[in-house]
């Protein structure tokens, strides 16, 4: 028999059932800066003025990035034209550092708005970037729906922070 190992994935499994994961008024994104703890332990890359950029604690490749507005909005059509513009500067930054650092054949950005559109956290948008190889879309996911996710965050922090210091979005 095969194991996968994933650890990280215990902590949002012991936390199912319990905290603020099932209070309707919580917000994860909306915790997450104002939580205590440094940027590194909540693996916050950039804060900027109107948004943040964070690792994907459950990601789907390697580098997988959230760029996360500030302002709890369910809708892109409802945040200030400042606030989007300084979500695709810093698109354009994570593409940046991600190719740096992974050299990928491409990229993924997108947004899930609403529930029906899959969006985990519904009430909060944000953007997804990920970085891309040919052929990396295997078997596991299309059989089993598993994802294989080759190094762990503490590792794609470490990697990706620098590209993320100094120069302001």
């Amino acid at each position: 028999m095969d194991i996968l190992w994933s650890p990280w994935r215990y902590d949002y499994i012991k936390s199912s059932g319990s905290g603020s994961r099932h209070d309707p008024n919580a917000c994860i994104f909306c915790d997450i800066p104002a939580a205590p703890g440094t940027d590194v332990e909540k693996r916050i890359l950039l804060r900027a003025s109107f948004n943040y950029i964070i690792l994907n604690i459950y990601p789907y490749i390697s580098g997988h990035l959230l760029i996360v507005p500030f302002a709890h909005l369910a809708d892109l059509d409802a945040a200030s034209k400042e606030s989007t513009d300084e979500m695709m500067d810093l698109s354009k930054r994570a593409q940046t550092a991600l190719r740096d650092v992974y050299h990928p054949h491409g990229f993924n950005l997108g947004m899930n708005l609403g529930a029906a559109a899959g969006a985990g956290v519904a009430g909060h948008y944000h953007q997804h970037v990920m970085p891309r190889w040919s052929g990396d879309v295997n078997f596991m996911t299309a059989v089993s729906e598993t994802r294989v996710v080759s190094e762990d965050l503490e590792t794609t922090y470490a990697k990706l922070l620098p590209g993320f210091k100094g120069n302001s979005p």
